[in-house]
């Protein structure tokens, strides 16, 4: 195998056509931020809960998400999809150290406790203060700051998609905000 040639310079997108050939043959690795605000102590005190309109066009709630790119750390991707969705102003405190509180797994079938109709994916979840100001960009529509309790609740966990709600829980058990 020869690794000389003049290098692809977008070589972590795929186009359409091979991201939907990669989805049916390969599990894809995402990352996932639930974004908190903290108070002078580092308690959890509000979770941040995206509302956006999926694929079908359904209203669903759902957390800061994203493919990893080839090429590119768990940190950068992280950090780009916060931006993304949250917008340049949230300032979000990445770990220093970006250990996931679960490793999800997702699947295109139901049955699974975390589902993707299009994919088999592999998403690192992590736990991440922001201090500035949330102005939700791309698809979604805006970004809904909750207690611990409320984003724990059984009825925002009905209207999260793909099991979600499980991560959420997961994420505030992490912390030990959820009793």
């Amino acid at each position: 195998m020869s690794f000389v040639g003049t290098p692809d310079p977008n070589s972590g997108w795929l186009s359409d056509e091979e991201l939907a050939e990669t989805r049916r043959r390969l599990p894809l690795l995402y990352v996932e931020a639930v974004p908190v605000r903290v108070d002078g102590v580092g308690q959890v005190t509000e979770v941040g809960i995206l509302l956006r309109a999926n694929s079908a066009g359904s209203i669903t709630r759902t957390l800061v998400s994203g493919r990893v790119m080839y090429g590119e750390s768990l940190r950068e991707a992280l950090f780009r999809h916060l931006e993304k969705d949250l917008g340049p102003m949230a300032f979000p405190l990445l770990p220093a150290s970006p250990i996931p509180f679960l490793v999800a797994e997702y699947f295109p079938f139901p049955g699974s406790q975390f589902t993707d109709d299009r994919q088999h994916a592999v998403s690192l979840a992590y736990v991440v203060p922001v201090t500035g100001t949330c102005d939700p960009r791309q698809d979604a529509l805006e970004l809904t700051w909750m207690s611990p309790q409320e984003a724990a609740s059984d009825l925002i966990s009905a209207e999260m998609e793909g099991g979600r709600g499980a991560l959420v829980r997961a994420a505030l058990a992490s912390v030990g905000r959820l009793y």
